[in-house]
C-alpha cells in the first residue's frame, strides 16, 4: 500500500452477554462484558473538509453496533441450547443475536466489514477500514486487520 492518511474512532459502551459452548472451562457459561470496538480508517487524499472520514458520518455503523451489542444475547448459530435461547427470546427475557461466531476476533471481523460496506457505498473508494480492535474490557482486546477486495492501492499524487 503507498502512503495514505490514517484516523481511529472508538465506539464503546455496549453491554451484552454471550458463551463460548464449545470451551471447556469457565467461558462456556453466559458471561458478560461491556465491549468496545476502536476502528480504523485510512485514505490517500483528504475530503473537502481534510478528514479522512468525518466522525459525524459514521452514526449509521454506530447503529448498527447497537442494534447487534446493545444490552443483547450473543449465541453461535451451533450451539445446542439455540432452540431454548429463542424461547427466552419470545419470551421477552432476552434479546437474542445469532452469529457464526460470538467470539471478540469474529466480532472485530464482523465490524471490519459493516464499516467497510458503509465506505464503499458512500466514498466509492476514496476511504477504507484496515482494522478493527474488539474489547470485552480493560485488558483483553481481540484485532482484526486486512484490505477490502475491492480496493485498490493508488499512489499518492
Amino acid at each position: 500500500m503507498s502512503a495514505a492518511y490514517t484516523c481511529s474512532k472508538q465506539f464503546s459502551g455496549y453491554p451484552c452477554c454471550h458463551r463460548q459452548w464449545r470451551h471447556p472451562g469457565h467461558c462456556r457459561f453466559v458471561h458478560g462484558y461491556s465491549r468496545s470496538f476502536t476502528v480504523w480508517f485510512g485514505a490517500h487524499h483528504l475530503d473537502a473538509c481534510g478528514f479522512v472520514v468525518d466522525f459525524s458520518s459514521l452514526r449509521p455503523l454506530e447503529q448498527q453496533l447497537a442494534r447487534q451489542f446493545d444490552h443483547t444475547f450473543l449465541v453461535n448459530a451451533d450451539d445446542p441450547l439455540l432452540a431454548h435461547w429463542r424461547s427466552l427470546h419470545d419470551l421477552g427475557a432476552l434479546d437474542l443475536r445469532v452469529m457464526d461466531n460470538v467470539g471478540m476476533e469474529a466480532s472485530a471481523e464482523l465490524v471490519w466489514g459493516w464499516a467497510n460496506a458503509l465506505l464503499q457505498a458512500r466514498d466509492h473508494g476514496r476511504t477504507w477500514c484496515w482494522k478493527v480492535e474488539a474489547r470485552e474490557n480493560g485488558r483483553n482486546a481481540a484485532c482484526f486487520e486486512g484490505l477490502p477486495d475491492w480496493f485498490e492501492a493508488r499512489p499518492v499524487s
